[in-house]
């Protein structure tokens, strides 16, 4: 491929990816090699299977363009405070184009950029001898792999369950060492179709989890990590059965309310399926996640973006998660319901925190939805009670069925998952509209509203513009509609 973004034969891996005190510490970072001699010891594969980590936390952690904070941005679940920044609003009011900064190239250059890196893994991996070691540094780089490639093709592409046709639709390329698909820096690929990328994802997924260890340590991949992207994979593609079997392959024991909070300031990992992971006390070379929603210093909160008044108003007083969603932020004389998440680790305001990327709690709102999907319904209603159980004080399930036990799938789903980068990609593969209230952005509904509080189903920004310059450095690199 043409541009810098998908180069493939320049071996160049600049990264210094650190993690908490407990995690990657070993990790001895190369900065340049060839992957015919570099790639010789179980270590160095490692090494270099770091280093799409690395890649991966680049798109998801930037305050500018975060995976972590943006399809929430896109979404009905914030609105833009107007004594902050204004960042990211170009993206709140629908205003990207193939030109834009941000998101759409840091998504498409890092993305690949783990792709590149996991393609060098894989194709060099018979330098080590078979056996375990091997079949585990095979298993996180093809699991990579299959990560890089479905955040790309469920933001620049149309998801399965979108549409009637979305299978058929433009797709993004699929870069594999194994097909041939490394070899020429020159080569100009078209865009292979929606169906064909997922295939290509769930293949590279269902080969890892037949490799990959079952503990790796923190902010790697291993067995529940592939399996519980199995589940939202198979969600995505409408393989309802698979998503309720991976699912189930899922160990990781669900957090209680009570670990929520310390979960979400890095005092435990309860609940934890997939990591992205910092070393928060020694590092100062990295991306503060939280500064995407706020700037907090110790007198106060500079909200980039509040919790949608009517959104935060319709949790039940009784839902624990709302202590853990929301905080008093105050700025300029005026109130707002800023968001918690991500503030900092105890005691701390700085955003600096490891990327929770998947949760048990994902993997058990993956299966329920599944669950109602395929008829299902004592069983999805029973999968979701897990869930509500450890979320309400006094839980007694309410036993719904139909329409309002899918509506409550949905709800708990946005509440559960909020601010983690998932609303926006639920919207579109269910094929729904983006409907934001009139309230404003201070604490009691009052202020601005949103400027664009409508983006209809089936509208083309639902799928983000390719850059323009993969656009203008390969010709056969069709532009999605509407752009």
């Amino acid at each position: 491929m043409k541009n810098r973004y998908l180069q493939i034969l320049v071996f160049v891996l600049a990264f210094g990816f650190v993690a908490c005190d407990d995690e990657l510490n070993d990790l001895q970072p190369f900065t340049q090699g060839n992957p015919e001699t570099f790639f010789n010891s179980v270590s160095s594969f490692q090494n270099g299977v770091d280093g799409i980590y690395s890649q991966l936390w680049n798109y998801y952690s930037s305050p500018g363009s975060g995976m972590q904070g943006i399809p929430d941005i896109l979404s009905d679940n914030v609105v833009l405070v107007q004594t902050g920044r204004t960042s990211n609003e170009l993206y709140y009011d629908y205003r990207y184009v193939p030109n834009s900064g941000g998101a759409i190239p840091l998504y498409w250059s890092e993305a690949y950029e783990a792709v590149n890196a996991a393609n060098l893994i894989i194709g060099q991996i018979d330098n080590l001898a078979d056996g375990p070691e091997k079949d585990n540094i095979l298993g996180q780089a093809l699991a990579a792999r299959a990560w890089a490639h479905f955040d790309l093709v469920r933001t620049f592409a149309q998801i399965p369950t979108q549409s009637a046709n979305a299978g058929s639709s433009d797709g993004i390329v699929y870069i594999k060492v194994e097909d041939g698909d490394t070899g020429d820096p020159f080569a100009q690929p078209s865009r292979e179709t929606v169906d064909s990328n997922y295939a290509e994802i769930i293949g590279d997924l269902q080969r890892a989890s037949q490799l990959i260890g079952a503990s790796n340590g923190e902010g790697r991949l291993n067995r529940n990590g592939v399996f519980g992207m199995l589940s939202r994979v198979y969600l995505y593609n409408g393989d309802y059965q698979d998503a309720i079997d991976a699912a189930n392959q899922v160990t990781t024991s669900l957090a209680t309310a009570a670990e929520l909070l310390d979960m979400y300031e890095d005092t435990t990992n309860s609940g934890i399926v997939i990591e992205l992971s910092v070393n928060t006390s020694s590092e100062s070379n990295f991306n503060n996640v939280g500064v995407l929603y706020s700037q907090s210093n110790s007198s106060s909160t500079i909200s980039e973006y509040a919790i949608e008044y009517e959104f935060f108003t319709s949790i039940d007083p009784n839902d624990l998660r709302r202590n853990v969603i929301q905080f008093v932020g105050t700025n300029q004389g005026n109130d707002y319901n800023a968001i918690r998440k991500f503030l900092g680790e105890a005691g701390q305001v700085n955003g600096r925190l490891d990327i929770k990327v998947m949760r048990a709690a994902e993997v058990l709102l993956n299966k329920a939805e599944a669950q109602f999907e395929l008829g299902l319904e004592p069983q999805a209603l029973a999968t979701l009670d897990q869930l509500r159980a450890q979320r309400f004080t006094g839980f007694s399930s309410p036993g719904e069925t139909g329409q309002a036990l899918e509506d409550a799938i949905q709800f708990n789903r946005r509440v559960e998952l909020c601010f983690e980068g998932h609303r926006f990609f639920d919207l579109k593969r269910r094929g729904e509209a983006v409907q934001r209230s009139a309230f404003g952005d201070i604490i009691d509904g009052s202020g601005t509203p949103a400027e664009v509080q409508t983006l209809s189903a089936g509208d083309f920004r639902f799928q983000l513009p390719i850059p323009i310059a993969e656009i203008n450095a390969n010709p056969n690199m069709a532009q999605n509609s509407g752009y």
